[in-house]
This record gives C-alpha cells, structure tokens and sequence, in this order.
C-alpha cells in the first residue's frame, strides 16, 4: 500500500518529526517521529507491516503495537481527508 499525500498537502521535516499542511484550509498537523517515519516509509511504498517493522526496530516498541500504531495514523489522515486516492 503506497500512501499518497492528497495534493495541496505539503510535508515539512523537522527537529521533532514533521508537519503537514493542508494548503486548502491552512489546517496543518505536527507528526511525531514516530508518524513521520511511518509517513515516510508508507509514502515510499512499503506496506503498513514493512513501515511497523521499521518503526518497531527505531523505537523500541513491539511489532503488534507499531502495527496498530501505523494503522491508526493511517485512520486519521484519511478521515481528516490528507490521503488521495
């Protein structure tokens, strides 16, 4: 699963992860670094199992938590309409 960005929607690195603007509304989030790797890798093409992975092994966190942690994010910026088709 490739996560898109829909367009408008800018992202921005950070010292403390990154941030993402809905450049329609000027609604902008902060993404944690935990996000923002997930973000990331799932931008690239990995799949939401492939991006836990990674975040489990920066983190320090286990495998099924940063898969229901991937999952969620993944929830939340489509419900707040960030996520093109």
């Amino acid at each position: 699963m490739t996560l898109r960005l829909r367009a408008g929607v800018a992202t921005t690195a950070t010292d403390y992860g990154a941030v993402l603007l809905d450049e329609r509304s000027g609604a902008f989030w902060q993404l944690n670094p935990t996000a923002a790797l997930a973000v990331s890798r799932l931008s690239a093409g990995d799949t939401p199992e492939q991006a836990a992975a990674a975040l489990a092994a920066e983190f320090e966190i286990g495998p099924e938590q940063a898969l229901e942690d991937v999952q969620a994010l993944v929830e939340d910026l489509r419900a707040a309409g960030l996520v093109g088709p």
